[in-house]
């Protein structure tokens, strides 16, 4: 071995060190989701600027600039939802990764490490995640978009079509998600501050209800968004009753409400969970289970988020398309003509496909933080398993907190999906006098649609059922003995 590879040989066994962390739960699923991000952002980009050469390409739209504004301003909104579900799972993560190393942080305090170095190098190891995502993404965005170009090329015999895939803004979304995920491991480290030396002795810690009282700073911020936001989305129904820009407002205004409500949840979700547990029955672990919920809202609360968002995005799609219909039946004075609710269809179910992505970002973010919960709290199963619960009630216990949570989450996914369906549909298109039309529709009631909201409720009950398998087994693959060692 010559002198240059023997002087490698302990930089490359340091770097690997340094890179150890990747093989920790949390961040494979981190990575998938700032892959599946940038992959979306990617192909929706090609298939924007293939829809536009193909619009450039034909004589009677060439010159439509309101269509180029149409496309972009979808493209926008879809990678905006895209990214901002990422960053929220993300953010949940980490925090929930944070919680499991509560003992080395506090370790490296002990030996002078200050929780600002800490934090920082959880924002770095955010920024590797991210970039590894980000690019990872690329590669398979710049493919399906290649596939799909080439297929529709022929399908539609193009012939002097001038498009070219590789193009610089294809960058955008991978370096978004990059820095957004750096952002979101940031704002999920927060916890690093709190933690003390003598947590060292114990093992991940989770924020109890007297210390998320006292975040009053916080509380404050969320309630101040949800009230900013529910103001904001009057004034854009309202708005709407004139003008088709009252959207824009509305639009504002759910981002920040959704915003307060994803900041402020261990405000707003555990007194649904404690609703909701009553209807689990008196038995021993169904109690055990609902507490299990309860006794740590911020846990409980990372979990539903992903699932309330999820649920959202799919019914406020499906909402809008029927309150759509509603809006132009009575523009029509009451009657719908039929050509009209196929290209609604049409295009709700291309959009609601789109969305779906940012559904499935929030399902990896549920699955990943069943598993990372339950790897965290084996001392807790273990001391469970001494006390004489079996395997099965130990299993038991698990899918029925899983359970517990997605209920509540789907519960309040489909209440805020329903108005803010409506309310974007209602401040799009409440002025709008229809073809043919001798008034504008005004308000009208929400349309929800039952299959729609039906298949949405089974796909999460399957989703919950999928999410738990891999959990309940860790639960009880370690002896009693062994967990309460730890």
């Amino acid at each position: 071995m010559t002198a240059r590879a023997v002087a490698a040989t302990p930089r490359a066994q340091g770097d690997a060190s340094r890179l150890s962390w990747l093989r920790d739960r949390g961040m494979g699923a981190s990575i998938l989701v700032a892959a599946i991000a940038t992959a979306f952002g990617a192909v929706l980009i090609s298939a924007t600027g293939f829809i536009s050469a193909i619009l450039k390409h034909d004589p009677a739209t060439r010159d439509s600039e309101t269509l180029a504004f149409v496309l972009n301003f979808i493209v926008f909104v879809l990678l905006a939802v895209a990214v901002y579900v990422a960053a929220i799972v993300t953010a949940n993560t980490f925090a929930t990764v944070i919680a499991g190393r509560t003992r080395r942080i506090a370790l490296l305090r002990m030996i002078g490490a200050t929780a600002r170095s800490q934090r920082a190098e959880v924002a770095r190891q955010g920024l590797v995640v991210g970039t590894i995502g980000g690019v990872l993404g690329l590669v398979a965005g710049v493919a399906i978009s290649a596939g799909g170009v080439a297929w529709a090329e022929r399908a539609l015999s193009l012939d002097g079509l001038s498009f070219t895939l590789l193009q610089p803004m294809l960058l955008v979304p991978a370096i978004g998600v990059a820095l957004t995920t750096w952002a979101s491991a940031w704002a999920g480290s927060r916890r690093v501050l709190t933690v003390t030396p003598l947590q060292a002795l114990g093992g991940s810690v989770e924020a109890s209800h007297r210390e998320i009282a006292r975040r009053r700073g916080r509380n404050a911020v969320a309630i101040t968004l949800i009230v900013v936001g529910a103001l904001l989305l009057a004034a854009g129904i309202a708005a709407g009753l004139v003008t088709p820009l009252g959207v824009i407002v509305a639009f504002f205004g759910g981002v920040l409400s959704f915003t307060g409500l994803a900041l402020g949840a261990t405000l707003v979700m555990p007194p649904i969970l404690r609703l909701v547990g009553r209807l689990f029955g008196g038995s021993a672990t169904a109690r055990l289970a609902s507490e299990n919920a309860l006794r740590y809202p911020e846990r409980s609360s990372r979990m539903a988020i992903g699932v309330v968002i999820g649920v959202t995005l799919v019914t406020m799609f499906a909402v809008a398309t029927e309150s759509v219909k509603q809006v132009f039946a009575a523009a029509f004075g009451g009657t719908l003509p039929p050509e009209f609710a196929t290209v609604i269809d049409t295009f709700s179910g291309i959009m609601m496909g789109l969305v779906a992505v940012s559904a499935v970002i929030a399902a990896v973010g549920l699955v990943n933080l069943l598993t990372l919960g339950v790897v965290q709290r084996r001392r807790e199963f273990g001391l469970l398993r001494a006390l004489g619960l079996s395997n099965a009630q130990v299993r038991k216990v698990v899918l029925l907190e899983a359970t517990h949570i997605t209920v509540a989450a789907v519960a309040t996914g489909l209440i805020l999906g329903v108005f803010y369906g409506w309310a974007a549909a209602q401040s799009l298109l409440g002025s709008i006098h229809a073809p043919g039309a001798s008034r504008p529709a005004g308000l009208v009631a929400p349309g929800v649609p039952l299959w729609p909201v039906a298949a949405i409720v089974v796909a999460t009950a399957v989703l919950t059922l999928i999410a738990a398998v891999a959990p309940t087994r860790l639960a009880t693959r370690v002896s009693p003995v062994a967990a309460l060692a730890e």
